[in-house]
């Protein structure tokens, strides 16, 4: 992703027989998000031998890939002197709290104020494998999500943390209210998701593509109407917490995109309101552990409940 239109043109070698179009496109092209690569693919910015063809295509040897690469959108990222509320940092990575309300990183709509904004401030070295909007940034939280984020200082770190999130030896654990009463201690939720068939903003159960999705739910606290629960996410789909706890019914407190606004029915005046003043998803990332990129030992953190969190439990529980 340039300023600038570039044009890049590749014959497919033995080595990269059979190998996806955008993973192959990603492999020449290392500086360049994957999600920008299938997005020209969509586009029909990428043809085959002449043809349009679909991220998925298994190439041959010999084929000839021709690439156009538009500006989609200006890439530039300023530093900008936002606090951080940083658990801890090395030489080679950093675990971030990210407070609700914050974007991850820049794209279309939100170029500043943006964690990634920050992190520039902050700190000179960070990995350029997810190119130029997201320098340092392994993994993401909603916007409306809280809690830990690990970010990568330099190339090593970050293939090494994207291949334990992509075997799943991440260990993520979620705090999220929720409505009603679950009647379980605990359960698990194997439920494959993908994009919705009839609102392509939503991810669902109801879907053409479905991809596996675990997810393990414990009860932490009972409240009046309300849950509070302990979430690990054993696989990491696109809001898969949000999903699956909406299919069970517990829709989370504050996720208008999943239907979790029923604050109207609370008796209780001084609950309502606080119910009714949370415009965000009740979700907490308090916990998350892996294997140190270069001491390769266990390191775990920590984070408490954001205020507006705090406070709203604190109402619920009079």
């Amino acid at each position: 992703m340039t300023k600038e239109s570039e044009e890049k043109i590749l014959v497919v070698t033995e080595a990269d027989q059979n190998t996806r179009l955008d993973l192959y496109l990603s492999s020449n092209h290392p500086h360049l998000s994957r999600s920008y690569i299938q997005r020209i693919i969509k586009m029909g910015e990428v043809k085959v031998d002449g043809e349009v063809k679909k991220s998925s295509y298994r190439l041959k040897a010999g084929q000839k890939v021709i690439a156009h690469f538009p500006p989609l959108y200006d890439q530039t990222v300023s530093p900008e002197p936002i606090p951080l509320n940083i658990i801890y940092e090395d030489e080679h990575l950093l675990v971030v709290n990210k407070p609700p309300g914050m974007v991850v990183h820049p794209a279309v709509g939100n170029y500043h104020g943006t964690l990634v904004n920050a992190l520039l401030y902050h700190c000179q070295n960070l990995s350029t494998i997810g190119g130029t909007p997201r320098p340092g940034i392994v993994h993401r939280l909603d916007k409306g999500t809280s809690g830990l984020i690990a970010v990568a200082k330099n190339d090593l770190s970050h293939r090494y943390l994207s291949q334990q999130f992509q075997e799943h030896q991440v260990k993520k654990l979620y705090l999220a209210l929720v409505w009603g009463s679950m009647r379980e201690n605990q359960r698990l939720i194997d439920i494959p998701i993908g994009r919705d068939t009839v609102n392509r903003k939503k991810i669902s159960p109801r879907t053409r593509h479905g991809r596996e999705a675990i997810t393990e739910v414990k009860v932490v606290e009972r409240l009046p109407g309300f849950t509070l629960l302990e979430v690990r996410p054993l696989t990491g789909r696109t809001h898969q917490i949000r999903v699956h706890l909406a299919h069970i019914h517990h829709l989370i407190v504050g996720d208008s995109l999943y239907g979790g606004s029923q604050w109207r029915g609370i008796q209780h005046q001084e609950k309502r309101e606080a119910v009714k003043r949370f415009k965000r998803p009740a979700l907490h990332a308090s916990r998350l552990s892996f294997a140190h990129p270069v001491t390769h030992q266990t390191v775990e953190y920590f984070a408490p409940l954001p205020e507006d969190m705090a406070h709203l439990l604190e109402v619920l529980r009079k």
